[in-house]
């Protein structure tokens, strides 16, 4: 299964496109622009496990680095600032990686 089997590819490029200067990244303002926020919880599931490149059951912070290259092979790295605040945001046991639940919480963040 690939992302744009959950997503639509014009969305995920444009999403890609606001945040293509390293720092700018928003997770909120991304998973709304990428229609995730408005998807159910099995669709949001999907795109954890795409995410989640190891299948471990968490995206670890070498994964988070590389979060938008899973929504498509055009984006960027983030920087370890941008992982910084996304773990802050999501990793709600702080435990250095956001698991399943933790990943739903994330995108449903107003």
């Amino acid at each position: 299964m690939s992302m744009t089997d959950l997503l639509s590819a014009e969305d995920i490029k444009t999403a890609l496109n606001a945040f293509q200067t390293p720092g700018s990244f928003n997770h909120k303002r991304f998973f709304e622009m990428v229609g995730l926020k408005k998807k159910s919880k099995e669709d949001v599931e999907k795109v954890f496990k795409i995410l989640d490149q190891d299948q471990s059951g968490f995206i670890e912070e070498s994964e988070l680095k590389h979060v938008l290259k899973g929504f498509s092979s055009e984006g960027r790295d983030l920087s370890d600032s941008e992982i910084k605040a996304i773990l802050a945001a999501g990793d709600e046991d702080h435990d250095g990686k956001i698991g399943k639940s933790e990943f739903a919480n994330l995108v449903a963040q107003a």
